[in-house]
C-alpha cells in the first residue's frame, strides 16, 4: 500500500495525487507542492490515505511543505499580476487585430510562465502577439485555446434552471452527453431547451441517465402488445418515473385508454414473470424424485450389445 494526498490547484480543478512524504495533512490545508511546472501552491482536497501500489501513477511528486504566510503573499501578489495581465493582453489582441478572445490568465507561483487562456472559431496566428507580451512581461508566456464549455466553467454564470454553472459550482471534470440521453429520458428535442449557457447538451443529463436506462429496461415502451387484467391492448403513453401506463383495451368500446400499473402488465409474446412462477410451482410439485427419475433413466440406457456379421470369400466358379 501506499499512502497518497490529493491535492487541487483551483476550487474547482482536478484533483492530483502526491506523497505526503510522512507527514499528515487534512482537507483545505494549504501546500506547497512540486509539479512538472516547479513549484506551485494548492489546497488539500482528501487528506492522507492508502491505496494499492499498483494503482499509483508514476512518476508520484511529492509535497514540499506547508504554505507559510510568506507564500500567501506571493500569491496574493499572483493574483493581481493575473488581473493585469489579462487586460494587457486584451488590449494586444485588438491592437493586433486577432479573432480571438482571451478568458482567463493563469501564473506559476515562481512567476517563471504566464498561461493565457483563449476561444476562438479557428486558428489563430498569436505568434506576435506572444512577442509583445513576452517584452512586457520578461518571462515565458503560453497561449492555449479551450472550448466553450471551459469558457463558461472559468467565466460563470447562472443556467435556465436559474442556478450557478454546474461545472463551476461542483463538478470536478466532463461527463460526455449525447442526444440519446434526452430521447430516453422522454425530453423535447429542441436544441434551446436541451442546451445549456454554452450552446452544448446540459451536463445534467447525466444525473438520471442511469436510473432512467434501468426504467426503460422493464417497463413497455409505446405501441407495445400487452395483457392486462381487462384484456389485451397496446400502451399509447409511458410514465416512467410514477410506473403509470396509459393502455387503449383491444376489445373494448371505450375511446379512452386505461391507466394501469406497471406491475399489473405483462408484455404480449414474452410470457409474463408471475405467471412463469406458477408454472415453476406446478412443475415442482408434480415432479417425481431425482433418484427415482435417475434410476429410470439409467435402466432405459442400458448398453446394447450388437452382433457383428462375418465376411467369408466368395467360392470359385467350378463351371468354367
Amino acid at each position: 500500500m501506499r499512502e497518497i494526498v490529493g491535492v487541487r490547484f483551483k476550487e474547482l480543478g482536478r484533483v492530483y495525487s502526491f506523497d505526503p512524504c510522512g507527514k499528515i495533512y487534512k482537507k483545505n490545508d494549504e501546500v506547497i507542492v512540486e509539479t512538472s511546472r516547479g513549484l506551485e501552491y494548492g489546497y488539500v482536497a482528501e487528506g492522507n490515505y492508502e491505496i494499492p501500489d499498483e494503482e499509483v501513477v508514476e512518476p508520484l511528486k511529492r509535497v514540499v511543505r506547508a504554505a507559510t504566510d510568506e507564500d500567501c503573499e506571493t500569491l496574493a501578489k499572483n493574483k493581481e499580476k493575473e488581473a493585469e495581465a489579462l487586460k494587457i493582453c486584451q488590449e494586444k489582441v485588438v491592437e493586433h487585430n486577432l479573432e480571438m478572445k482571451v478568458i482567463d490568465v493563469e501564473c506559476t507561483f515562481d512567476r517563471s510562465k504566464l498561461l493565457f487562456q483563449f476561444t476562438a472559431d479557428g486558428r489563430v496566428d498569436f505568434r506576435e502577439l506572444v512577442r509583445d507580451l513576452a517584452s512586457i512581461f520578461k518571462t515565458r508566456i503560453e497561449l492555449r485555446q479551450v472550448g466553450v464549455r471551459d469558457e463558461a466553467r472559468l467565466l460563470g454564470g447562472l443556467g435556465i434552471c436559474g442556478r450557478p454553472f454546474c461545472c463551476s459550482s461542483f463538478l470536478d471534470d466532463f461527463q460526455p452527453v449525447s442526444i440519446k440521453m434526452a430521447k430516453e429520458q422522454n425530453l423535447s428535442l429542441n436544441p434551446t431547451k436541451i442546451s445549456g449557457t454554452c450552446g452544448r447538451l446540459m451536463c445534467c443529463l447525466k444525473y438520471e441517465q442511469e436510473a432512467y436506462e434501468d426504467l426503460n429496461r422493464t417497463t413497455p415502451r409505446v405501441d407495445a402488445a400487452v395483457e392486462t387484467p381487462d384484456g389485451p391492448g397496446t400502451v399509447v403513453d409511458v410514465n416512467l418515473l410514477r410506473g403509470k401506463l396509459k393502455v387503449r383495451l383491444d376489445d373494448s368500446t371505450e375511446l379512452a385508454p386505461r391507466v394501469y400499473d406497471k406491475c399489473e402488465l405483462c408484455p404480449k409474446g414474452k410470457g409474463c414473470p408471475k405467471r412463469i412462477e406458477e408454472k415453476e410451482e406446478e412443475i415442482s410439485t408434480v415432479a417425481e424424485p431425482a433418484e427415482k427419475v435417475a434410476d429410470e433413466s439409467s435402466e432405459q440406457k442400458k448398453p446394447t450389445f450388437r452382433r457383428r456379421r462375418r465376411h467369408f470369400p466368395k467360392k470359385p466358379n467350378n463351371n468354367n
